[in-house]
Order: structure tokens, then C-alpha cells, then sequence
């Protein structure tokens, strides 16, 4: 969850950042609470397959978003970032009632687990970033996310309902030390540290805040709570810091960033990581973050910037191992892609529901006179 959610500035290209289209059955496109909708059987395979690739979708928008944050570096921040958001939930609506998936408004304890999402993996995530980038070079802030698969692969299933897994917890490690490979060390103080733990935690809070809300509101659910939350909260910020007036300050480039970032890294990436989530569980989605550094430092090269080092190559080969590793074949684990039929806030699935209740023996065959 990280980058896709950070800061208008160079610093946001460093961080592994996680977020949005899911394929679902007709009967779950109709929505939550809608007539007629039933938990979707979707095949082991298929549903990793399909969380897998948005996932890694997700993370290859993140990742490739570099070169686009850094045209925001003089933008006024919080006005750019509360546009950002705005447009991305706009997007979103609009999108969600031409694809059929309804929205629902939050119910009691779900306001506090979006607003959760949108004050820690969107505003206060950001602050940090500012302000860690003041006392830290960007590696080190890169390297604070890198750790956030091995918090997912520990508390995520505890979210879930069930135990962290001993194979999921040596993958997640492995993903961060490749990741951390990647992103290099840095420089840092005292300071620079404590804003750096900020942005791990709040990284982490970005998905496993939507655990217990992804069931009844789905992926575009908790993207557009998510992002007009965020709009509210960066508009009263902008306007305290930078004055109403802050918006006839963005230039042409800046308003092109600001709409790439809106599109691409917000509306599309949120969706796309929320699914993932929601099929593989945070656990195994969260090694997909992993994805996003490799992705940084392919596009750089693509666009013109040196060839990586010997060691980001060694750090790419140990990702991958560590994916390898995460999502090799073995015992099929339920996730979070089948509904609560309550559709309460309750935890989006259980173990329970997904085990196969056996089938009634068969009657013996009559006998023939």
C-alpha cells in the first residue's frame, strides 16, 4: 500500500505502495445487499491467478509512477494531493455504477475502520513522507515499507480469522530483503528513523484496515470511502497551509501528473490491490509489494536512466525467489473473495466456510427381481 498513496514528490516513487478491477460472478457484480447476490464459487486456481495478476498490476503502476511524482516537487502538496483524490473518486463512481457494482454507505464501526484507511494510508502517510524526506534520504524510507509483507504475512491472517502461516512469514522476509536489496540504504537521524516507522506502520495499516470492511463494501467500495475521505481531509489542509488560492497554482505539468496520478495510481491501483487482497488475503497479496520496487528501477532504465547495479539485480532474483517461495502449489487457502451472506462488517470470510462439507453416500442400487 504505499507509493500509489504517497506524497506528490520524488519520495513517492521510493515506497512499495498497494491499491485497485476484480472478476467476479454475475451475482457478486450486482453489489452488496443486492437481490438475488450469493457468495461467489470461483476455482482455487482461477482466483489466485486472477488476485496475482491484479495484485502485480497494482504494483506496476505504483512502481512506474517515478518519473510522474517528480513533477510534482513544487506543487503546492496537500492542494495537488486533494485533487488527486477527488478526481480518483469521481473516477471510481462513475466506473462502479457502469460496471454495476453498487456502493454502500458505511455503518456504524465501518466509519472508523475507512477513515482509519484514508487518516493513516493517505494523509498521515503522506505527512510522514514529507517530513521524513527532511531528515532521511529516500532509501531509507523505502526500506520501511519493504517491511511491511512480513506485518502482513503476520497479523493479516489474524484479521482474517485464522493463523499466520510458517511458509507465508519466510516468503514475506525473503520479499523484504529483496526489496530492500533494491531500494539500497540511506542516511538518516534520530528523526528521520521515527518518521520512517511512521510510514511503515501507516503502509501497513492501508490494507489491513479493509479487512473487516472488505466483505460487505468490496474492493470499490472501500477505494471510493478511501479516496473522498482523503479529498475532505486534504482540502481542509491545503486550505489551512496553503491557502484557498493554492489551486490556480498548478501548472500544466502539474495538472497532467496529478490526472496520470489520479487515474493509473489511485482509481486503477486501489481497485486492483483491494482485490488482490480480497482473493489471496493479505498474507500472499502482500508479497506482491515487492513488485513495486523492481518495477521503479525497470522504468528507469526504460526511460533513459543507467543500467541497475550488480546488487538491485541480486535484490530483483531474491523477490522473485521470495514469490516463488509465497505462491508455490500446496494446500489451496480460503481468502476474503467470498461475501458474508449477513453482510455485516463481520470478518470477511472464515475458514469454516470454506471447507467442503462432504457429499451424502450414495443410496445402494435397488435390486431386480
Amino acid at each position: 500500500m504505499a507509493l500509489l498513496a504517497g506524497p506528490s514528490n520524488p519520495y513517492l516513487s521510493i515506497v512499495p505502495g498497494l491499491r485497485a478491477l476484480e472478476a467476479l460472478t454475475p451475482a457478486d457484480t450486482r453489489g452488496p445487499d443486492a437481490p438475488g447476490s450469493r457468495a461467489a464459487a470461483v476455482p482455487a486456481p482461477r482466483g489466485v491467478a486472477v488476485g496475482v495478476a491484479a495484485g502485480s498490476a497494482a504494483m506496476v503502476c505504483v512502481g512506474g509512477s517515478v518519473a510522474v511524482s517528480a513533477v510534482l516537487t513544487t506543487a503546492p502538496v496537500y492542494t495537488a494531493e486533494g485533487v488527486r483524490y477527488g478526481l480518483a473518486c469521481l473516477i471510481l463512481v462513475a466506473l462502479s455504477r457502469l460496471t454495476g457494482h453498487r456502493l454502500a454507505w458505511p455503518r456504524k464501526s465501518e466509519w472508523l475502520w475507512l477513515s482509519g484507511i484514508a487518516v493513516t494510508g493517505l494523509v498521515v502517510f503522506n505527512l510522514a513522507l514529507v517530513e521524513g524526506s527532511r531528515h532521511a534520504e529516500p532509501a531509507v524510507l523505502g526500506v520501511a515499507v519493504a517491511c511491511v509483507p512480513a506485518v502482513l504475512a503476520l497479523v493479516g491472517p489474524l484479521l482474517e480469522g485464522t493463523r499466520p502461516h510458517t511458509a507465508a512469514v519466510a516468503a514475506a522476509l525473503v520479499v523484504t530483503a529483496g526489496a530492500g536489496l533494491v531500494q539500497g540504504l540511506g542516511r538518516t537521524d534520530a528523526i528521520g528513523v521515527a518518521w520512517a516507522v511512521a510510514v511503515f506502520g501507516c503502509e501497513a495499516a492501508f490494507t489491513l484496515l479493509a479487512i473487516p470492511v472488505l466483505g460487505r463494501h468490496g474492493p470499490w467500495g472501500v477505494s471510493v470511502h478511501a479516496t473522498w475521505l482523503a479529498t475532505v481531509m486534504f482540502a481542509v489542509l491545503g486550505i489551512v497551509h496553503e491557502g484557498p488560492a493554492a489551486v490556480t497554482n498548478l501548472t500544466r505539468a502539474d495538472w497532467l501528473a496529478v490526472g496520470y496520478l489520479a487515474v493509473a495510481v489511485t482509481a486503477a491501483a486501489f481497485v486492483l490491490w483491494y482485490s488482490s487482497v480480497r482473493r489471496l488475503g493479505a498474507s500472499r497479496a502482500g508479497l506482491l509489494t515487492g513488485i513495486a520496487p523492481v518495477a521503479a528501477a525497470v522504468s528507469g532504465v526504460l526511460l533513459g536512466g543507467p543500467a541497475p547495479r550488480p546488487l538491485v539485480w541480486a535484490g530483483i532474483a531474491v523477490v522473485a525467489a521470495g514469490l516463488a517461495l509465497g505462491f508455490r502449489k500446496g494446500r489451496t487457502i480460503c481468502t476474503s473473495s467470498t461475501r458474508p451472506r449477513s453482510g455485516g462488517t463481520s470478518r470477511p470470510w472464515s475458514p469454516a466456510s470454506c471447507t467442503p462439507k462432504a457429499s451424502p453416500p450414495a443410496p445402494p442400487p435397488a435390486r431386480t427381481a
